[in-house]
């Protein structure tokens, strides 16, 4: 049988309020050999607090919600884990929806977190480049009942957060393959209306053009796995890869679609980087395992998650906004012989 407040109350000599109290968080805290005889009662019986109880008395679920769109890319579960580890030692408790990138899910995410009376909610991923209107008043509605909301990746009208520099981090890398004598370049990028793509394609297209380098291929298609799989495939055959004896070198806008580009390339029997030169950007983990390693722009995904986290915690730092930039890594699958 359920050990109860009330048989805590009682073995304690106290009245179940002042029990409550104790254990259920409350801000109201009686005497310290009050409190010390309610805990050993209920450590006696093998009472455990109820997490509702808990929330009603201190105005506070100890819950975060984050939100990605799709857990199972390795961009998302790193920002998820630095997130966890930013509560580590907090006593709130991470909860994680997954929207597989679809806006009405996304939407029914927020608030089923907000029927969680979660404390707050973060949101990872790229956002559309038209605002969408319905989030906003959802979030604002959470907001106005005293939850905080935080952006991860892309700015939001109402929210603090980490933002990262897309553009910034893509032209830093067209100058470092520059550098490295390219010349002939692709740009396999995901969906136009996705601000990370946008803003990644045309840092990168803008500092070839100040270098007076003319992209050979701009395509925009998926941006996952097997968008990059599809335009890597279309790419080898339309014959531009072999139209020159210099490799062609293609910037995918993410990680993941280098890695579904390098399987087509494979899959055509061409090599990387003596036939096609390859970058992603991201810098997911395990990149780097891959044959060959694979050129990128380094993001710091775990600690991106982790300041998000912390900063949302705080109180002072709720709404702040923090920039990151990405470093270009190059490895060997930009490699010029």
């Amino acid at each position: 049988m359920a050990v109860r407040l009330a048989d805590v109350a009682k073995a304690a000599g106290v009245s179940q309020s002042t029990a409550s109290r104790v254990l259920n968080g409350s801000t109201r805290r009686p005497k310290l050999e009050i409190a010390d005889r309610v805990r050993a009662a209920a450590e006696e019986l093998g009472y455990f607090p109820n997490a509702q109880a808990q929330a009603l008395a201190r105005s506070s679920a100890g819950l975060m919600g984050l939100i990605v769109h799709d857990i199972a890319d390795p961009y998302f579960s790193s920002i998820a884990r630095g997130a966890q580890r930013g509560l580590a030692g907090t006593g709130v408790q991470l909860m994680l929806a997954s929207t597989e990138r679809e806006a009405a899910a996304e939407i029914e995410a927020v608030r089923a977190f907000m029927s969680y009376r979660t404390d707050a909610i973060l949101l990872a991923g790229s956002r559309g480049t038209q605002d969408d209107a319905l989030l906003q008043k959802v979030l604002e509605t959470y907001q106005d009942n005293g939850g905080k909301v935080a952006m991860i990746g892309q700015p939001f009208p109402s929210a603090g957060g980490v933002q990262i520099d897309n553009e910034g981090g893509a032209a830093a890398l067209a100058a470092e393959l520059l550098k490295l004598g390219h010349r002939r370049f692709a740009v396999l990028g995901g969906e136009a209306e996705l601000s990370t793509s946008a803003q990644r394609s045309a840092g990168f297209l803008a500092k070839l053009k100040s270098a007076g380098v003319v992209p050979e291929v701009v395509r925009e298609g998926t941006f996952t796995r097997d968008g990059g799989y599809f335009m890597m495939s279309e790419l080898i055959s339309s014959g531009v890869v072999a139209s020159s004896s210099a490799p062609l070198c293609v910037f995918c806008v993410n990680d993941v679609m280098a890695l579904g580009a390098m399987a087509a390339i494979r899959a055509a029997g061409l090599r990387v980087p003596d036939d096609v030169a390859l970058a992603g950007f991201d810098d997911i983990p395990t990149l780097g395992d891959q044959f060959p390693s694979i050129t990128t722009v380094r993001l710091p995904l775990e600690e991106i998650g982790r300041m998000t986290a912390s900063m949302t915690l705080n109180n002072g730092e709720a709404e702040r906004r923090m920039v990151v930039e990405g470093t270009p890594v190059l490895r060997d699958s930009t490699r010029l012989d």
